[in-house]
């Protein structure tokens, strides 16, 4: 295909990310056009509210209330998606789009992690590009180094914090000795949380993220639906305190791997070691760790939202198509991709495992028991401050698999010793 020489771009979101792509292509025009040797603007734009002040000028661009329009209009060469969620107007006006003849480029992880497969083999039976490399871990370029810098690997494990809320969440916690309830709302106070909080706290947006690199890693069939998820909502104080007394940190930390049983994709809290990358990771920043056969461990670290970040994210998409690059929007073509066969971690580890003993006699005996029963053995044991009624107890376990921690946890249901439900944490040593 030949390289275009003016690239015009309909934008429809104008929040905090389409914002920026306009601030950029706006101030840094002259640079895009020597970078790409091709004229990039915005000639139309669609969003809820036209007469909402954004900071930004945009009487320069025709408006579209309806985003369908907008995408299917002649004078339109790249739909640029940034309104968010899994259906609806996003659905409806990214089809339009690809029917239409047009690339897309888009920020909406929800909308790929469930119709990915489906919009890939639309956009690549037309000729079209999708790219999404803006749709994680903000500005962090983790697509273009999994499709394009490592595609010559076989990639073995793909791990990560890539929600910003939630470690946000978790480091305020530890550095201002605050509970999660009262950081929560800290949070949300400042803007960091989506209209629906489950969907950061709950660990539902980073999910979304790693289903779509394990897609690309792997050579899947987007499975978001096989990602095990286990948001942050019952992490203490406690556990953060507990954590760092014995030197590791709490993350919700996203895992992805194949093995000889199948895919496994696991996003949920774990401790990892405080001296390790991932433990030294504070505030919202992302960072994702990629391991290949032929390079070893990669590490990419940087702003995992924001307007400026994203944004800059959605600009190298757009600029690829501008220079003529065209890649299949999961590294390989979509049709070639395979159904994941959805594994549950086998591999042994540690774990955390934080109970509240009811001060009854026996009780420790009974716990030792049930967890006996289900081959998980203790490394270590500590009893913290009491009340009259109750005791929290932290234990550590030896090496042991989560099928087995699983029996161990059903058996702790049915005695009468225990107040309220364990909480079981993975320790990932890096």
């Amino acid at each position: 295909m030949t390289t275009p020489t003016h690239l015009r771009l309909g934008v429809a979101g104008l929040g905090t990310v389409g914002v920026g792509v306009v601030k950029i292509i706006r101030k840094q025009a002259a640079l895009l056009e020597a970078r790409t040797g091709c004229k990039i603007s915005i000639t139309a734009v669609s969003a809820r509210s036209k007469t909402k002040d954004r900071g930004v000028n945009l009487t320069d661009y025709a408006w579209e209330d309806d985003p369908v329009k907008l995408a299917t209009r002649d004078d339109v060469d790249v739909y640029v998606e940034l309104m968010g969620g899994s259906d609806g107007p996003a659905k409806a006006s990214t089809e339009a789009a690809l029917a239409a003849g047009k690339d897309v480029v888009t920020a909406n992880k929800a909308l790929l992690a469930h119709h990915g497969q489906a919009l890939a083999e639309q956009a690549e039976a037309d000729g079209r590009v999708l790219r999404f490399e803006a749709a994680v871990a903000g500005g962090i370029p983790v697509v273009k180094a999994l499709t394009e810098g490592l595609a010559g690997n076989e990639i073995t494990r793909i791990m990560g914090v890539m929600n910003g809320t939630c470690n946000y969440i978790l480091t305020r916690m530890q550095s201002a000795g605050l509970p999660y309830d009262t950081v929560f709302e800290e949070a949300n106070q400042l803007g960091y949380l989506e209209a629906d909080p489950n969907l950061d706290v709950g660990g539902i947006d980073a999910g979304h993220k790693l289903a779509l690199l394990a897609s690309i890693g792997f050579g899947t069939k987007v499975s978001f639906d096989a990602v095990e998820l286990e948001g942050i909502g019952q992490i203490s104080i406690e556990d953060i305190h507990q954590a760092a007394d014995m030197g590791y940190k709490i993350k919700l930390l996203g895992v992805a791997q194949m093995t000889g049983r199948g895919l496994e994709q696991r996003m949920t809290p774990c401790l990892v070691p405080e001296t390790s990358p991932l433990g030294q990771l504070d505030g919202g920043t992302n960072m994702v760790v990629l391991e290949g056969d032929q390079v070893g461990q990669v590490v990419l670290r940087g702003a995992g939202a924001g307007e400026g970040p994203t944004a800059s994210a959605v600009l190298s998409d757009i600029i690829d198509i501008a220079r003529g690059t065209r890649i299949s929007t999961f590294g390989q073509p979509a049709q070639s991709l395979v159904d994941a066969k959805p594994a549950q971690a086998v591999t042994p580890a540690p774990y955390y495992l934080r109970l509240t003993l009811q001060d009854k006699p026996g009780a420790l005996a009974k716990v030792a028991a049930v967890l006996g029963e289900a081959g998980v053995s203790i490394d270590r044991m500590r009893q913290y401050g009491h009340d009259d009624t109750d005791a929290p107890v932290l234990i550590v376990t030896h090496k042991t698999t989560r099928a087995a921690l699983d029996q161990a946890r059903a058996g702790l249901a049915k005695i009468d010793v225990i107040s309220g439900d364990p909480v079981a944490l993975r320790i990932e040593e890096i």
